[in-house]
């Protein structure tokens, strides 16, 4: 085996190549899940499948309640997730979510002596969230290499973000070449508890026209009202 890494694992299409490239470095993966009290939980299983088919080294999952906080779409079901495009920063963007998710990696990695860690964060083809920019994604490595015992005695950590610049269909692609099965994973915002796919968010858009584009067949389960009756 090569050395350990831990790969954040949401469930969805990105991390699943993610964790793929990850394994393809010659890394053993052991991979983090966190429940947060999402609105599309159909995903959880699904990170969980993702681990099992590619082999993970291990898989753990943290339960987090952002539900506390709201501000999203995704944890505050008050909040309409949106089905048609939008301007500026749309209300499915988390608040401090991926800083928390990060630093949760960041304390398993330290944990099993791990000194890489792989976050499927995109800036190309995402919704516009700031916590997905690669300024974030510098600074939060920064803070990772000043903030613990591990990196102070001298075992830096550093945060992989290998598809940050690829399209939706150029990660399609790399993961397709990887042996990813998209199928298991789960992208929508609010996916129906068997991970059945609402075919209107924003992120089913951006899946399926990654498909499209990619020249790949989608594999994704619709639900009864999908984007094939609109």
């Amino acid at each position: 085996m090569g050395q350990r890494a831990v790969v954040l694992l949401s469930g969805g299409m990105d991390s699943a190549t993610v964790l793929a490239m990850a394994q393809a470095e010659g890394f053993e993966c052991h991979c983090l899940t966190v429940d947060y009290g999402q609105r599309h939980r159909a995903e959880l299983a699904a990170a969980a499948r993702v681990a099992h088919t590619l082999g993970a080294a291990g898989h753990r999952l943290v339960r987090l309640d952002l539900t506390a906080i709201g501000g999203s779409a995704l944890t505050d079901l008050n909040i309409a997730v949106p089905e048609a495009p939008t301007s500026g920063i749309p209300v499915t963007y988390v608040p401090a979510r991926n800083t928390l998710l990060l630093a949760l990696g960041l304390g398993c990695a330290e944990v099993l002596g791990a000194q890489d860690l792989y976050f499927g964060a995109n800036a190309v083809d995402y919704s516009g969230y700031p916590d997905c920019r690669p300024e974030f994604v510098r600074a939060f490595e920064a803070l990772a290499n000043l903030a613990t015992r591990a990196a102070v005695e001298g075992k830096k950590l550093a945060l992989h973000v290998p598809i940050i610049s690829l399209t939706k269909a150029e990660i399609i692609r790399a993961g397709s070449k990887l042996g990813v099965d998209f199928a298991p994973t789960v992208s929508c915002y609010q996916a129906t508890p068997d991970g059945l796919a609402c075919g209107r968010c924003d992120a089913c858009r951006l899946r399926r026209a990654g498909f499209e584009t990619a020249g790949i067949p989608d594999p994704t389960r619709y639900a009864a009202r999908s984007v094939n009756e609109e």
